[in-house]
């Protein structure tokens, strides 16, 4: 029965405890939440791009594939994903004139700031990109 009143008696004190912890715990919790939530928007950005530049790749190799057509389908693929600020750039830049048998570039990147989803910035002033390389059969 005494140990039964001695944690009645405590109860109390605990509650102060726990709010303290709380208080103290929150913004280590919001921080990596925060964290997490801006690495999986980079994350996304990151694929967005790779799959933007692996499309753009795979029009190059068409037949009478220009740049233009290249970079419309990489345009194409980052407004779909709201990706913002994109820059294509192809090599080289005369599709038809390329021989077989020689490799073709489609290099896309983007800036972190501008395609974030919350107003902090974890990857401020970084740049993501991806590559696709492709050799011409036709």
């Amino acid at each position: 029965m005494n140990i039964q009143r001695e944690s009645n008696r405590r109860s109390p004190n605990r509650r102060g405890v726990a709010a303290t912890e709380f208080a103290v715990c929150l913004p280590v919790i919001l921080l990596l939440v925060l964290g997490m939530i801006e690495t999986c928007s980079m994350i996304f950005v990151r694929q967005s791009l790779a799959i933007a530049a692996y499309e753009g790749a795979h029009t190059a190799v068409q037949a009478q594939a220009t740049a233009a057509d290249v970079r419309a389908t990489c345009v194409g693929i980052l407004r779909d994903r709201r990706i913002t600020a994109a820059t294509v750039t192809i090599t080289p830049n005369n599709l038809a004139g390329t021989p077989p048998g020689n490799f073709m570039t489609v290099h896309v990147t983007c800036p972190s700031d501008q395609n974030g989803l919350l107003p902090l910035r974890f990857f401020r002033g970084k740049s993501l990109e991806a590559t696709a390389v492709v050799m011409k059969e036709i």
